[in-house]
């Protein structure tokens, strides 16, 4: 069996024992410990490579193509924007609860959940039977006539959300919910001009990709009417976690860069894209205070916070203690089924009558069939309530590694929606982009699948599926760990 051993030959001190002890899973603290209060030094001591928890499922045989073949096709007949993670791309061809398998068979711990989309976990029985059930009964008709299943599910989603916030609009995305709320705002408001923040994403289409905030996903096409504030971020942003001073740029863009009156704010409690960066204490009460007085509505962009990731709050807005005007949601909404809505209140849902709004597919029976279990198995397992408990668990142990490791920079977020920045320098905080991809090829070879975001591409994006234990929280600790303590 492949082991790592510590370099240092002498004994280890107290302070250095404990310091050392506290990074690996309990089996192992227990046999460190033992051998310790025996006298045996540190290089005696052995990291066996991490083993992936026990799980009482086995999949299908796969006959498909390989990946070679998979990976040719795609090449040739679709985009070439497509790209995928690790030097060997894996081929996923089944998924259970929190893991996913190869087409060897192999399994991984999915600690990425789709790009926080997968809450209920894959292939949840109750999501699956839900969509079956209605696909054999009616997969498609038109909102023009009527079906219980998109009025029983709004009435269910509209029930989550505080305040009048009880009119909903189904959608198919993320992006395209943005992008109704952001018409919908400047319908409703009569002004053209909308806040965002820098490092913020709301989507790649027309509107939204103006109030996306990193080049990297903007093209150069027209963007108007968009001012992106400063970042309230409490690792890199120049105010800490002061988020009123943050929220001074709110109000100066409001007094020097528009006519004094704006449509709309929009901004996610928890940057997804953006590297899992969660706004600075206070930032957004005070940042709506300043909107509403010029006339503005408030949007929260809820899209991979919402439906109990950030474990505290079903909704990540509610960690500020803000009531938004309208809120955005998409991924978790649906389980992995294409589904967007957007909320707003009777008054401002109004606008939409001024002219013939229509989506084709927003609202299909199949989608908010799913929908409506995906709310029913949030509420019955109690997945919110373990977000908080297992993501408050695995960011403890993730925070240790940190005092072991130089670089690892930053340990944030809330719940299962959790990032590990890595940088080469701490003091200079120089991102570590080459360290984040061997790492989390080293991960994936391990059974380990985790995501990266950020502008620079340098942090760990852990948003797995929220029926993740503390097993699996140990065994992502200990792959990161040796992953680490081999580079």
């Amino acid at each position: 069996m492949q082991r790592l051993f510590l370099s240092s030959r002498k004994a280890l001190t107290g302070r250095e024992f404990h310091r050392w002890n506290r990074c690996f899973s309990h089996a192992a603290q227990k046999e460190a410990s033992s051998l310790h209060d025996n006298g045996v030094a540190a290089a005696d001591v052995v990291i066996p490579i991490p083993k992936i928890p026990h799980f009482d499922y086995s999949p299908p045989p796969y006959e498909g193509p390989s990946a070679d073949e998979i990976l040719a096709k795609r090449k040739e007949y679709l985009s070439p924007s497509m790209f995928c993670f690790y030097n060997k791309p894996l081929n996923v061809v089944d998924g259970k609860r929190q893991y996913l398998y190869d087409d060897t068979g192999r399994r991984y711990l999915d600690a990425f959940g789709g790009i926080a989309t997968v809450c209920c976990g894959h292939c949840h029985p109750d999501v699956v039977d839900a969509i079956v059930t209605q696909t054999k009964r009616l997969q498609h008709s038109t909102i023009l006539y009527l079906n219980r299943a998109i009025a029983d599910f709004a009435e269910a989603l509209a029930s989550k959300l505080p305040g009048n916030l009880k009119v909903v609009f189904f959608t198919n995305s993320g992006t395209e919910a943005n992008e109704l709320a952001m018409m919908i705002a400047r319908l409703y408001t009569g002004c053209h001009d909308i806040i965002s923040l820098r490092n913020a994403y709301h989507g790649n289409a027309a509107g939204t990709m103006g109030a996306t905030a990193q080049c990297n996903w903007k093209f150069n096409v027209v963007q108007s009417g968009v001012h992106h504030a400063q970042n309230p971020d409490p690792y890199r942003g120049v105010f800490g976690s002061d988020g009123e001073k943050y929220a001074r740029d709110v109000q100066e863009i409001i007094d020097f860069g528009t006519s004094g009156s704006v449509a709309a704010f929009i901004s996610e409690a928890i940057q997804g894209v953006g590297g899992i960066v969660e706004l600075a204490p206070g930032y957004l009460p005070a940042a709506y205070s300043s909107v509403k007085k010029a006339g503005g509505l408030c949007i929260a962009d809820e899209v991979q916070s919402g439906f109990g990731r950030t474990g505290s709050h079903f909704w990540g807005f509610e960690t500020q203690g803000v009531v938004p005007d309208i809120v955005t949601m998409a991924k978790g909404i649906g389980n992995g089924i294409p589904l967007g809505a957007v909320v707003t209140t009777p008054e401002i849902a109004e606008v939409l009558t001024r002219r013939s709004y229509f989506n084709t597919f927003g609202g299909n029976p199949v989608c908010t069939a799913a929908g409506l279990a995906v709310l029913k198995v949030i509420e019955k397992e109690k997945l919110q309530e373990n977000a908080f408990v297992v993501g408050s668990y695995l960011k403890d142990r993730l925070t240790s590694l940190k005092d072991k490791y130089e670089v690892i920079g930053d340990v944030r977020g809330r719940g299962l929606m959790l990032g590990v920045e890595l940088v080469t320098d701490r003091h200079l905080k120089t991102p570590a982009k080459a360290e984040t991809l061997h790492i989390m090829d080293q991960m994936k070879d391990l059974g380990v699948l985790i995501g990266k975001g950020g502008y620079h591409g340098n942090v760990f994006r852990i948003t797995p599926p929220l029926c993740f234990n503390k097993e699996d929280a140990d065994f992502l600790v200990d792959a990161l760990d040796y992953s680490m303590a081999k580079m």
